[in-house]
Formats: structure tokens, C-alpha cells, sequence
């Protein structure tokens, strides 16, 4: 199961390998930021607080916009980070702005 937040909306919804975790929000009307959906603005900046290894690599697009400190500091693109294994995910969307 995965707990999505975003603004002020938090919903926990089945996990689906190869989603990512801007797409569960959008599908599950949870208020998570997003302009793009490419890796570009990174409005969908979120914190994974549970089970990051669960998720894929970071993208060379995350590692453009996020950078080592917050890739490290379990920061992602929303629209990135898709689901490589089942388990439990906790993430809350974090805007820069």
C-alpha cells in the first residue's frame, strides 16, 4: 500500500508496479502539485518517508533537478519515481514553491 500526501489531501491507495507516484495522486484526486509531468519543473517534489528502495533509480532528470543533497536526503520527482516493488510507501508531495 502506498500513503500519498499532498496539500491537504492524504489517501492511501494500491500499489501498481511501474506507476508513478504522481500518477496514483492524480487517479486518487489527491491535491499533489505538478506542471509538467516530464522531470522539467519539479513542482511534484516529494519526500519519501517509507520504503524508497521499493522505487526505481533516480532519473538522470531527477538528478538534473534535485541534485545529490536532496536525492540523498530522500527527496523525488513524483513524476518520476515509479513503483519497482510491492511494499508499504509513504510519500508527501513537497513543492519548492
Amino acid at each position: 500500500m502506498i500513503t500519498l500526501t499532498g496539500r491537504t489531501i492524504t489517501k492511501t491507495v494500491e500499489a501498481r508496479t511501474d506507476s508513478s507516484l504522481l500518477k496514483l495522486a492524480q487517479e486518487a484526486a489527491i491535491d499533489w502539485q505538478f506542471n509538467c509531468s516530464r522531470g522539467t519543473c519539479a513542482k511534484c517534489r516529494c519526500i519519501v518517508t517509507e520504503g524508497a528502495h521499493l522505487l526505481n533509480e533516480s532519473t538522470d532528470a531527477e538528478w538534473d533537478r534535485l541534485g545529490p543533497d536532496e536525492l540523498d536526503g530522500g527527496y523525488r520527482l513524483g513524476c518520476q519515481a515509479t513503483i519497482a516493488k510491492p511494499g508499504t510507501i509513504k510519500a508527501v508531495n513537497k513543492t519548492y514553491f
